[in-house]
């Protein structure tokens, strides 16, 4: 097991310490995910040429807490769209372009495709090399309607929200689906039940679904042909 440094970032399953030039040491809390099998996940997306960190065995190898990964250099897209860096319209974009290059490559299981399944800003970091992807915790092979309501509903949960981000939210989940074509109508329905039963959801992230869903069927057919 790495020796942990400072204590670099918290998310609500997660934290991440530095442990020595050019790696972190992420490490799950209360059981939360498989950090073995999510290395191995982006390990083999990384095969094919997409962006996600470098994974470093660990000991035990099959630890479920602990992921020893690349130390990215960068803002999130978060960050970046606060700082002025980047606007609403290419986070969309590149969000879209991220999920079609993710669901080019095969799953482990046949006549699946790898999913990410909570593709959104704060889980992408723009670095010197280009955007790369984090937080595979909840990655799994399936279907790529899926993916793509999981990051619309996402999205579309702050831009019903009475937030100061819920404008750019909605201008990002527009870019998103300016080419609806891989949102299915099960992916988006599994996506909601999914998102309803997400133990790290608040009780009034819970009560935006409705008319977050309503959002992201109304945008997508606004563009449908």
């Amino acid at each position: 097991m790495p020796a942990m440094g400072k204590l670099i970032g918290s998310g609500r399953t997660a934290d991440v310490y530095e442990i020595d030039e050019g790696w972190v040491l992420r490490r799950n809390r209360e059981d939360w995910g498989d950090a073995a099998a999510e290395g191995a996940v982006m390990e083999h997306v990384r095969a094919y040429g997409y962006p996600v960190p470098r994974v470093r065995p660990v000991d035990p190898p099959t630890s479920r807490t602990d992921l020893v990964m690349e130390r990215l250099t960068g803002p999130t897209m978060v960050e970046a769209l606060v700082a002025g860096s980047i606007d609403a319209r290419e986070v969309g974009t590149v969000l879209a372009a991220l999920l079609r290059q993710l669901h080019a490559i095969p799953g482990r299981r046949p006549g699946t495709r790898v999913l990410h399944l909570d593709l959104h800003p704060e889980n992408v970091m723009l670095t010197p090399a280009g955007p790369h992807v984090i937080d595979w915790g909840t990655t799994e092979d399936g279907d790529p309607g899926l993916d793509w309501g999981l990051s619309a509903i996402i999205l579309a949960q702050v831009a019903v929200d009475d937030l100061p981000i819920a404008g750019p939210a909605r201008a990002i989940l527009t870019a998103l689906l300016a080419d609806p074509a891989d949102l299915t109508e099960a992916g988006l329905a599994e996506a909601r039940r999914r998102r309803a039963v997400n133990p790290t959801m608040t009780s009034h992230e819970v009560e935006l679904l409705g008319a977050a869903e309503e959002l992201v069927r109304s945008l997508a057919s606004s563009r449908e042909p």
